[in-house]
Order: C-alpha cells, then sequence, then structure tokens
C-alpha cells in the first residue's frame, strides 16, 4: 500500500477552510467522479469542446434544486489522467470512500471523517478492472470484483490492504453481492473489458466462508451462448427466504435468484423485461427504506423505473418510468425519498453519455431539473453519492 496526496499542502488547508461551512448553508452535496468526455461524445454535443488534455477528477457539486449554489462546484479533487475511476461506496460507517478504477490495479480511499479528504492509494495485485465493492456486515472485510482477471480479492477494511483472491467459475465479474446469513457470494458475469464483447449469461456462486466455488446459474431463456451479460445483483433488504435481483446489460431483463434452503442453492427467474417498455440497457438496482419499492436504471434512452415489490420479490409491480438522459446509470436518493439524482453516462459511450444529473421529484414522480454542470465542461461523471450528511443506503 502506498500513499499519494493529490494536494500540495497550502492547498489542503485552503480547502478544509472552504469545506467547514458546507454544512451550515441549505444544499444537497454529492460526490463525482469525472473524466473527459470521448471525441465521439463531444460531437453530439451542440457546442462540442475538446479538452487541452484528459482530465479527471472527484467534484463536490450542490444538487440541491432549492439551493443558491444549484449546480455549483464546491470543490474539485484531481486524479491522475490515466486511472479511469469507475465507481465510488461508502463503507458502513461511512467513514471512508472506496473508488475502483478501470485503468490501474489499485484502489484509492478517501478519509471522509477529514475536512482535507486525504486518499490513499491501496495496490490490488492480481486484479485488473475493479469494478464493485462490498463489506462484510461488521465492516471489517471487503470485496472487490476484478472485471479482467475472474476473481474477487478479498480485504482487510481495517488496515486497507488485500488478504486473499477468489477464482470464479465465470469470467468478466462485475456486480458482487455477500449474504452471511447463508454464506454466499455472489457475481455476475459481464462482458469483456478490452471491447465490451463475448457477454457472459451466468452468476458465480461462491461459498463465503471458504472462497469454494460452488459453480454458476444461468440467467437467462436464450440457448447458450446468450449473451445476456448481467451485470448488477443485490439482495433484497430483509428478504426471507434471502433474494436477489440481476440485471441484464444487453439482454434487457431483470432476473430474481431465490434461495432454496433445502437445497442450499438459488432458483433463478426472469421477472420482468424492458423491452416491454422500449427501455434497454438495465444496469443499477436500488430500494427504498421501507423494502417495498425497487429502482432499477436504464441507459438507453436513460429512464429510472419504480416497481412495487410490496407484494413479493418475485412479482415486481411496474408503477412508474421517469424519463432521465442516456446514459441512466447511478441513483442517489435522499434520507427523505423526495429527491433522485440520475447520473447519466456509461463508459464514454457514444449515445449513453449526455454527462448530465436528472433531478427527479419522487412525490411528484418527475423530472423538476438537470445538473449540467459537468456537461459544459466537456467532462462525464461516471458515479454519484451523496456526501455522509445526506446519505441513504438503498440496499447497499
Amino acid at each position: 500500500m502506498t500513499e499519494r496526496t493529490w494536494f500540495g499542502a497550502g492547498a489542503l488547508v485552503v480547502l478544509a477552510f472552504a469545506l467547514a461551512p458546507m454544512a451550515a448553508r441549505g444544499e444537497i452535496l454529492a460526490m463525482m467522479n469525472y473524466e473527459s468526455k470521448s471525441p465521439e461524445s463531444l460531437k453530439a454535443m451542440k457546442a462540442p469542446m475538446a479538452p487541452s488534455q484528459r482530465r479527471e477528477g472527484i467534484a463536490i457539486i450542490d444538487i440541491d434544486p432549492a439551493s443558491p449554489n444549484h449546480g455549483k462546484i464546491m470543490r474539485d479533487i484531481p486524479l491522475p489522467a490515466d486511472l479511469v475511476a469507475h465507481h465510488i461506496f461508502y463503507n458502513k460507517d461511512l467513514s471512508k470512500a472506496y473508488v475502483t478504477a478501470l485503468g490501474q490495479s489499485a484502489l484509492h480511499v478517501i478519509d471522509m471523517a477529514k475536512e482535507a479528504l486525504p486518499i490513499v492509494r491501496v495496490d490490488i495485485p492480481g486484479c485488473s478492472v475493479l469494478e464493485d465493492v462490498v463489506f462484510s456486515g461488521d465492516n471489517k472485510t471487503w470485496y472487490v470484483s476484478c472485471m479482467g482477471t475472474q476473481n474477487v480479492v478479498v480485504g482487510d477494511a481495517i488496515a486497507d490492504k488485500p488478504l486473499r483472491n477468489i477464482a470464479l467459475p465465470v469470467p468478466y465479474p462485475h456486480g458482487v453481492a455477500i449474504n452471511e446469513k447463508i454464506d454466499r457470494l455472489i457475481a455476475t458475469s459481464t462482458v469483456r473489458a478490452s471491447d465490451l464483447g463475448d457477454a457472459g449469461e451466468a452468476i458465480s456462486v461462491v461459498e463465503l466462508s471458504t472462497g469454494k466455488a460452488l459453480g454458476a446459474i444461468k440467467v437467462s431463456n436464450k440457448p447458450s451462448p446468450a449473451g445476456e451479460a448481467p451485470v448488477e445483483i443485490l439482495f433484497v433488504p430483509g428478504a426471507n427466504p434471502p433474494a436477489a435481483y440481476v440485471t441484464n446489460m444487453y439482454g434487457g431483463t431483470l432476473w430474481l435468484l431465490s434461495w432454496k434452503d433445502a437445497t442450499k442453492s438459488f432458483e433463478p427467474r426472469q421477472v420482468f423485461d424492458f423491452a416491454t417498455l422500449k427501455s434497454g440497457v438495465p444496469l443499477e438496482i436500488y430500494f427504498n427504506a421501507k423494502g417495498d419499492r425497487l429502482y432499477v436504471t436504464t441507459a438507453k434512452p436513460g429512464h429510472l423505473h419504480i416497481f412495487d415489490i410490496s407484494g413479493g420479490a418475485e412479482s415486481p409491480k411496474l408503477m412508474k418510468s421517469i424519463p432521465a438522459a442516456e446514459g441512466a446509470h447511478h441513483v442517489s436518493i435522499t434520507p427523505d425519498e423526495r429527491y433522485a439524482f440520475v447520473q447519466n453516462a456509461l463508459l464514454n459511450l457514444p449515445g449513453m453519455s449526455d454527462g448530465s444529473v436528472t433531478v427527479i421529484d419522487l412525490v411528484k414522480g418527475e423530472p423538476i431539473g438537470s445538473v449540467d454542470t459537468l456537461k459544459e465542461k466537456g467532462l462525464n461523471p461516471n458515479s454519484i453519492v451523496l456526501l455522509p450528511r445526506w446519505y441513504h443506503a438503498m440496499g447497499h
């Protein structure tokens, strides 16, 4: 593990001073890692602007639609231009944020307890194309999926160092979820990172306590190779018996894995087809605090879909599809569940890289605005999380 500081000492003092009064103002602060838009994406803009060089960073932006500073960048933290920072995940107590990267075999860990938000680099040997991170219930262990090396790395979440690798039965792991009650780790088999080809069709199943691979579960009704590209997977909060939703990125469907205690295995079942809505590329999965609402994003043309799951996870009922923008991807929802903020960009892909953040009023069930701060600078946000004061776990 090596440490790298992205600010000079003077800048740290200035930034710490700037951060201090933030909590006193009426605002909602979001943290977004960003990168320069691709040339293809820039061509699609009405007034394309080519950055002088590729940029990456983390922007803290006030996204409160009622704030006088709405859309203002409160802090801009530079990152290496070749990192290809991808997702941001909080640990259980929100004391640290973990940034995964597609371009380097390393996690970058942000100390959220310090005003300066120092970043520590944690090298992860034997892991390339880092995607998702999940944490054990006691907050002492993390698991990171390695889409380029067909494994999950288990790490010490206190010292932040890798401990061991878990080899998976099927390649290209992206989404990863754990359930300690049933001693299982499950991971999606998505696509080859180099060209997004060779799409998978199955979920790896591992005995969590031992790291022993138990096999794979197909999540498709099509003949193999089905090319479904299951991408995200998330256990349903409070479900008994346990169950997990899976989004098939290329297949355009939502699947459910239901735990069968008698056989100690999962039973797969398709529960929704987004083609019925003329929506494609389903991505992220979230829940409300009560656990009776399911939220799923689709990137093309860009929507946030809300399902009623009060009747059981096996029968989600679509309540509303709310338009966002092309590339609708990650979502942050305020603790009072009034606002949803949808980050609109997927891997800098043309046609799915709007670069905005759609502001949705969940009470009204409609979009009420857009944060275009990064988009107007020729940048794409790759993920969004609200700062700890405003954070809502949403099942993660």
